[in-house]
């Protein structure tokens, strides 16, 4: 087994560090990580256990055995944690953190690519395209191969189609793999998609440009084509030490295989915490990673020092119901006293699961708790639209943490500014919001447009809506326009007439299920998740019974917290989705939409992706320190018939001896 010690030649000038007692600093779990032998190692480290600081200090410890700065390769996810790790190695070594090569996948890879990307005929003057960039690029590659793709709103646009093929190359699957799993609206594009993307690296590397997936590809590429710079680069980097291992996506995962060939890597992260396959990370790299690098010794890091006792042993029921054979067992253990049992709620609907959050945040700030240090979790945005609503009405500060408020979407205003000018054609804002989304009409256009409709309406004394519908005006559309023109002027008409003839969320309906529905398909790589957020509309729209008051009270909404808590630092709410809370702590936490169908979500269910719903579940009940509340909506109100709706399949799973329930009684008590 290979040791620590330094080769003679290489000695001279290392570095003193001061000493650190290591077994006092860490508990006996992160210890044993830290000072383990060379080998490899997969360190699983339980939510709230210390990963960054046990990362932290076994870098350290390589230090103070010897190892050199430029001999540790650390990758991470983001350059903050990067920054964050080696500022704390700094602090307790005195080395500073530019000695190591350390930071994401993509910034070590663009180093690695300016050193010997020539090998693969890159030069080392090749620029990167930035986001924006990239998917001009891209739309210049498919305009110069099929001048009509992007004509058709049905299909991707630039942006969304730069999204599917980014995804494709990061996890090394087939187009029709991809598309058909991910992006199934676009299934019948598939061999063209496969196209572009040949044809659009063709093109950079004509230019001598790469994009960001590009940093990772050449890198793989390089190690595979070179063996003599692969077996250079894993001499160098005599120890590679990976953060949240459980999120590397399949390239990435190559990449360490390789500067890892020496097998002396650390591997640290949490299998029960991956939850972003959607977004291209790879369950089985952690799961597999023993067999690919044989020997390989694995420390728990089960320690929490986040949660009560009561809170971490519903967190291991919910780990408990997972399939044997697919994960790593573990335990959370906890390292503060007693605390309350979660707490299961049981609403009427989600007005009433919004109600009670309300009702319930009153108690805690008259207990003395600050409102930043309350979260209100759910699985999707759409779930949080009647949270929003209730803290408005009570005017209870609130932030978003995951985006913006529900009905600031961009998707969500284009839908209401469709409805608006249906009932009102003379809001010339609301028609402009809508037109520019045709191609090739802007702001001037629509304003033509719009005049036009009205010459054409007072000359022939017609409705509004059929004057602008009518052949004299569709001669004046754009001719990039023309071929969808017809299709918006039926959907317009369609919303008008049900808006005359039936109730509000009818016509919400109508509008979703026409011209703008084709338009998201386009428009959004994420199109199902944001058509979840329109079909909830329905369910909104139909506590209405006239249009001017479903209008007026969006209005109404917008106005009232545009400017609220706009300060992330505020003393308020936190609303966010349990995704974008990952990493994040809070000591009372709501979770709310805790329904089958809705956590799990029914596409989840659908598509057989329910064991990373249950990892979802698990980040989400072990964000809470103090207080846990597990509510769930009785009645489904998000559109069409009302229907029952069964707590989550995850919390049948875990015993009932786990948590408490809260039986809601009309006068707020429980």
């Amino acid at each position: 087994m290979p040791d620590f010690t330094l080769h003679s030649e290489s000695a001279a000038g290392h570095p003193v560090i001061p000493p650190i007692n290591f077994q006092r600093d860490l508990n006996a779990e992160q210890y044993a990580a830290v000072s383990a032998p060379p080998g490899p190692m997969l360190v699983l480290a339980g939510a709230g256990s210390g990963k960054t600081r046990t990362l932290t200090y076994r870098v350290a410890w390589l230090l103070s055995k010897g190892v050199r700065p430029h001999e540790i390769l650390l990758l991470t996810f983001t350059n903050k944690a990067a920054k964050e790790m080696l500022n704390r190695v700094e602090d307790l070594t005195g080395i500073p953190g530019h000695k190591f090569w350390g930071g994401t996948f993509h910034h070590i890879g663009h180093k690695v690519l300016r050193i010997h990307g020539d090998t693969l005929g890159l030069p080392r003057s090749f620029t990167i395209l930035d986001a924006d960039e990239a998917d001009g690029f891209l739309r210049d590659t498919v305009e110069e191969t099929d001048k009509v793709f992007f004509k058709d709103k049905t299909h991707p646009r630039p942006g969304p189609l730069h999204e599917i093929i980014s995804f494709t190359r990061n996890t090394q699957r087939p187009f029709a793999e991809t598309i058909t799993r991910f992006y199934p609206q676009h299934e019948e594009l598939t061999e063209r998609i496969a196209a572009f993307a040949k044809t659009y690296r063709e093109r950079k590397r004509k230019q001598c440009v790469v994009d960001y997936d590009d940093l990772l590809e050449y890198w793989l590429e390089l190690l595979r084509a070179a063996p003599e710079i692969a077996a250079h680069l894993s001499a160098r980097f005599r120890h590679v030490l990976v953060d949240e291992y459980q999120d590397t996506n399949t390239l990435q995962s190559q990449i360490v295989d390789i500067m890892g060939a020496h097998h002396n890597v650390m591997a640290v992260g949490d299998d029960a915490q991956c939850i972003y396959t959607w977004r291209g990370a790879n369950f089985e790299n952690i799961l597999t990673f023993p067999e690919r690098h044989p020997g390989t010794q694995i420390y728990h890091v089960e320690t929490n020092y986040r949660s009560t006792p009561q809170i971490l042993a519903f967190a291991n029921g919910v780990l408990a119901a997972q399939p044997k054979g697919r994960h790593f067992d573990k335990e959370l253990k906890p390292s503060r006293p007693d605390g309350e049992q979660p707490f299961l709620v049981q609403t009427m609907d989600s007005r009433e699961q919004a109600a009670f959050v309300c009702q319930r945040l009153k108690g805690l700030h008259d207990e003395g708790r600050k409102l930043a240090d309350v979260a209100v979790l759910y699985r999707a945005h759409f779930q949080a639209l009647d949270m929003q609503l209730e803290l408005s009405r009570l005017q209870i500060p609130y932030v978003i943490t995951s985006g913006v408020r529900f009905f600031e979407q961009a998707h969500v205003r284009d839908l209401v500014a469709l409805l608006r000018f249906v009932y009102n054609p003379t809001d010339t804002m609301a028609w402009q919001r809508v037109a520019v989304l045709l191609p090739k009409v802007g702001d001037k256009g629509a304003a033509k447009l719009h005049a036009a409709a009205l010459e054409q309406a007072k000359a022939t004394q017609k409705d509004y809506l059929d004057a602008l519908a009518s052949p004299e005006v569709a001669a004046k559309v754009p001719p990039g326009a023309r071929e969808e023109w017809p299709r918006l002027m039926s959907t317009l008409l369609q919303v008008a007439d049900t808006m005359r003839h039936m109730k509000p969320n009818n016509a919400v309906e109508v509008a979703i299920d026409g011209w703008y529905g084709d338009y998201l398909k386009g428009a959004y790589a994420n199109y199902q998740s944001r058509m979840d957020d329109l079909k909830s509309m329905i369910g909104f729209a139909s506590r209405y019974d006239e249009m001017q008051d479903l209008l007026a009270q969006i209005v109404l909404l917008n106005s009232e917290t545009s400017d609220r808590s706009a300060d992330p630092d505020a003393d308020a709410l936190r609303l966010t989705t349990v995704h974008q809370a990952k990493g994040l702590e809070y000591g009372v936490v709501f979770l709310i939409g805790l329904a089958d169908g809705q956590f799990p979500l029914r596409r989840a269910i659908e598509a057989g992706d329910v064991e990373e719903e249950r990892r979802l579940f698990y980040v989400a009940v072990t964000r809470a320190k103090d207080e846990l509340y597990l509510c769930y909506p009785r009645v489904n109100t998000k559109g069409g018939p009302q229907i029952l709706l069964p707590p989550s399949r995850f919390m049948q799973e875990v015993s009932d001896t786990l948590y408490r329930q809260l039986r809601l009684k009309r006068s707020w008590g429980w």
